[in-house]
């Protein structure tokens, strides 16, 4: 007899796919038809809201959170050719970004247990060239901070969070991007709130807010809203080569709704966290770490590891299987080692850094989201139970 799949073609469930609601829609046509699309009030309100949410006295949007870590590495002034150490488990974005503003990446291995930056591992790679941290909260779990902190305070090194996956998330009742010199931020469409491309940098400083906002618009000393609003036509100067890295008022009009029903999506997250882990608990897969006292997580990727001596069938036999049963899957990441283009340019090598390269090789995103109805979330669950069984 023939399998049958969880779910057929024309139900696929889409790994990551956002929850868009009558309101964000409303506004962006409101948007269109006021005619001011660029850069302009609706993202000096989304500005104002998510600075408000997260309690920074600085926020700028923009249009990704590559260009919010770009531009957070240029504003911190670090010497050129200066080290920059990061986690070998984070997209290539992070490292892509320290290349960019003209830094060498450094990578220390992952905690096993909340796959984060190892403070200890940060410390052994600290060297007299570096310059700085960039920890990634991945997945949402809020880092290691305090002892981050410490070693950035006792060598001197600014610390730009990368909180791509971390919007909700805090420690010790601080928000994610309010510890560092810097925290960047993620509204791609699979993030827990979206505003289809865009970013966030926040900092406590006003003279960095105000080079990182130059930055992201070609180095002038005016955007277009300011040269071309009410108050009549004035005129801007280039004070330093900047990029085009600004947010859009069509972006922030999903934004500004979004973030209005963002603890609502996050509880569903939560919910749907719970439902795998009683779920799953009893197969023979590696679930997530229990969620650390006194912290918030966002829950933005829920990951089980699959070990081949243990499933009898390798992660991406499971990825395969899963995709037949109509469940949309993501791999959240191969290590960074295990790319070529870094292998040659820094000799990087997968086996110096265990942890990331098992989790790499064994890691399974499963969708989580507020879009996910229980029904959704049961058909997850018997594709998981089957990939693994037949």
């Amino acid at each position: 007899m023939k399998l049958q799949p969880v779910r057929p073609k024309d139900r696929f469930l889409v790994f990551g796919s956002p929850l868009i609601e009558e309101p964000e829609i409303e506004e962006v046509i409101a948007t269109l038809r006021s005619g001011w699309v660029g850069t302009g009030p609706k993202v000096a309100r989304f500005e104002e809201e998510f600075a408000s949410y997260k309690g920074s006295p600085h926020a700028i949007a923009v249009n990704s959170c590559t260009a919010a870590l770009h531009l957070s590495l240029l504003a911190a002034d670090l010497p050129a050719g200066s080290e920059v150490i990061t986690t070998p488990l984070t997209f290539c974005a992070t490292v892509n970004a320290i290349i960019h503003a003209g830094c060498r990446p450094v990578l220390a291995d992952i905690d096993p247990r909340t796959l984060n930056i190892d403070p200890q591992c940060v410390e052994a790679a600290i060297s007299g060239r570096t310059a700085a941290i960039v920890p990634v909260h991945f997945a949402g779990r809020p880092c290691a901070m305090d002892p981050i902190m410490e070693l950035a305070e006792k060598h001197h090194l600014a610390v730009i969070e990368d909180c791509a996956h971390a919007i909700e998330s805090s420690r010790h009742g601080r928000p994610t991007g309010t510890f560092g010199d810097f925290g960047c931020f993620s509204f791609y469409v699979t993030k827990n709130i979206i505003t289809g491309e865009g970013g966030m940098v926040l900092t406590p400083d006003p003279d960095k807010a105000a080079r990182v906002r130059r930055l992201a618009l070609h180095g002038m000393s005016a955007d277009a809203w300011n040269r071309f609003g009410d108050e009549g036509y004035k005129h801007y100067y280039v004070v330093e080569c900047g990029f085009k890295y600004n947010m859009t008022d069509l972006q922030a009009a999903i934004g500004l709704h979004q973030l209005k029903r963002i603890e609502q999506y996050h509880k569903r997250r939560l919910q749907i966290r719970k439902m795998y882990d009683n779920a799953l608990k009893s197969l023979p897969v590696v679930l997530p770490s229990p969620l650390d006292p006194d912290t918030t997580d966002s829950c933005h990727l829920y990951q089980i590891l699959i070990d081949e001596k243990r499933t009898g069938i390798t992660r991406d036999q499971f990825l395969q299987r899963m995709t037949f049963h109509g469940i949309g899957v993501g791999v959240h990441y191969l290590s960074l080692p295990e790319h070529p283009w870094y292998q040659q340019c820094f000799g990087w090598n997968p086996a110096l850094y265990p942890h990331a390269k098992r989790v790499g090789r064994q890691t399974v995103s499963l969708p989580i989201g507020p879009k996910l109805h229980d029904e959704d979330v049961h058909d997850v669950i018997a594709a998981v139970e089957r990939s693994l069984s037949e």
